[in-house]
């Protein structure tokens, strides 16, 4: 199994970003996914997810509106669509396979290697 995650990088505040997970070694169409992050000297927090189909996503209440969770089955990516960032959303992004909610993270070895997203002018 294997998650690499990419995009990440500095930006401007009110700007926007994407981030990319291409997925490998399971069956990535079958799959809830999602996307987990963890900003300095903070715990690590759940912003999305994702069903295998796609039909279905979750967000957590502070980024609902700002991020869209999408993927593409075909090319086994996962996407996370990011607009108007702030300081407060830098953080390292991880990928994750299963699902997660305000109350719990997926498992960690789960997750991808992570991704840097710095938000500052």
């Amino acid at each position: 199994v294997q998650l690499v995650e990419s995009g990440g990088g500095l930006v401007h505040p009110g700007n926007s970003l994407r981030l990319s997970c291409a997925a490998s070694g399971f069956t990535f169409g079958r799959t809830t996914m999602s996307w987990v992050r963890q900003a300095p000297e903070k715990r690590a927090e759940w912003l999305s997810s994702i069903d295998g189909s796609g039909l279905r996503t979750y967000y957590r209440k502070s980024v609902k509106g700002r991020f869209t969770i999408s993927r593409d089955n075909a090319k086994n990516t996962l996407y996370l669509e990011m607009n108007n960032l702030d300081a407060e959303d830098t953080a390292v992004y991880y990928c994750s396979r299963g699902d997660g909610n305000d109350s719990g993270l997926p498992p960690r070895h789960q997750w991808g290697q992570g991704t840097q997203v710095t938000v500052s002018s």
